[in-house]
């Protein structure tokens, strides 16, 4: 095996494991050839390389991955990483503190919206608990 390999199956581990195998399976599904390189890219690099490295804990990942999302605005990812803070152990009431601190740093209307983007994540995080 290759570094690259073990960097890869590395950093497919790591993102199973704080994104889960449902979101990971759906994104490999919808893989392309135009997006291939990309995911491979994001596999080893944000994920084999930055999420495992072990100067920080994931709880602490999260919350700065959370705050970046809010400055920048990226609504879409931010749902994906609200699921993956709650898996790396954050609660409701510390997502939201990080949203109001975002609030003072980032702005108002990218915190509320945020907060609007976890409430829904939330509520179904729950629900899909209550079936269970």
């Amino acid at each position: 095996m290759t570094p690259e390999d073990s960097t890869y199956d590395r950093g497919m581990r790591v993102r199973r494991e704080v994104l889960g195998d449902e979101h990971v399976d759906g994104a490999i599904e919808r893989t392309t050839e135009f997006t291939a390189d990309f995911q491979d890219f994001i596999t080893r690099y944000a994920w084999g390389e930055i999420w495992a490295r072990p100067g920080l804990d994931r709880r602490t990942r999260s919350c700065i991955t959370l705050t970046a999302l809010v400055a920048l605005g990226r609504l879409d990812e931010l749902e994906i990483h609200v699921r993956a803070a709650v898996r790396n152990g954050l609660t409701p009431e510390e997502i939201g503190e990080i949203f109001l601190q975002s609030a003072v740093y980032c702005g108002v209307p990218a915190a509320n919206s945020a907060f609007a983007v976890a409430r829904r994540v939330l509520f179904d995080l729950d629900e899909r608990e209550e079936k269970a």
